[in-house]
């Protein structure tokens, strides 16, 4: 199972629909227009999930791999 993150190097507003797509493997683009035409019809209920999901869900952890060369 795959966690949901945000991302960190996909976004435009809180890398909400970066994560989204890295997840699940959609264009993030798509994504952006759905919660777009989502958040139109639905009168900005669309609006208010995607602030809240973007308050309640983390970062996309940091790389942690070996240190590089020549250092301590």
């Amino acid at each position: 199972m795959r966690t949901l993150y945000r991302s960190r190097t996909d976004r435009k507003l809180a890398g909400l629909c970066g994560g989204i797509g890295r997840t699940y493997g959609v264009d993030p683009g798509l994504i952006r227009i759905g919660f777009i035409a989502a958040g139109v019809f639905s009168a900005g209920t669309v609006l208010l999930i995607y602030a809240a999901a973007s308050v309640v869900l983390p970062n996309e952890p940091e790389f942690s791999g070996p240190p590089p060369r020549g250092s301590f």
